[in-house]
């Protein structure tokens, strides 16, 4: 028996349409929190287009008595109980894991945090911009509302 979703037949195939600029192969250089730094991620297919995976590398050269810093991470999106491409887990290097929520703003993949009370709320944004380039912002915010960026890049399809 096979309890798995037909892709043909479900929300993933209609959703897909708003990932399909973003599936690839991406890298650039950012500005941020940590300092500047260079970094490459890819956005791909999984388990029979069930899932789509993003891995991340990022580096962040030695600056004043602080050796470089390497960051690794891995978001899962995933259909919600409606099949939707709604929700979103993320896991990174340093132990953090982060339950997202997702929505499509016209050319924009924007996830956004789960509210825990005294928790920050993170914002992470995708935006289509011309030339095969994309704009990535992760923000931070302790009401939800107002929004600072910890670290923003435009990165090109490689």
């Amino acid at each position: 028996m096979h309890y798995g979703l037909n892709i043909t037949n479900c929300a993933f195939a209609q959703t897909n349409n708003n990932w399909g600029w973003l599936i690839g192969n991406w890298g650039g250089i950012g500005i941020g929190k940590p300092g500047e730094g260079k970094g490459t991620f890819s956005f791909g297919h999984q388990l029979n287009n069930n899932i789509i995976v993003r891995k991340s590398h990022s580096e962040y050269p030695s600056r004043d008595s602080k050796k470089m810093t390497v960051y690794d991470d891995l978001l899962v999106v995933y259909l919600d109980e409606n099949k939707n491409l709604s929700k979103a887990i993320y896991f990174d290097n340093e132990g953090h894991v982060i339950n997202y929520s997702i929505t499509y703003p016209e050319k924009k993949i924007t996830f956004l945090s789960e509210t825990k009370p005294n928790q920050p709320i993170f914002r992470l944004i995708y935006s289509l911009l011309e030339n095969n380039e994309v704009n990535t912002a992760f923000e931070i915010s302790m009401d939800g509302k107002n929004f600072n960026t910890y670290i923003e890049r435009k990165i090109k399809k490689i």
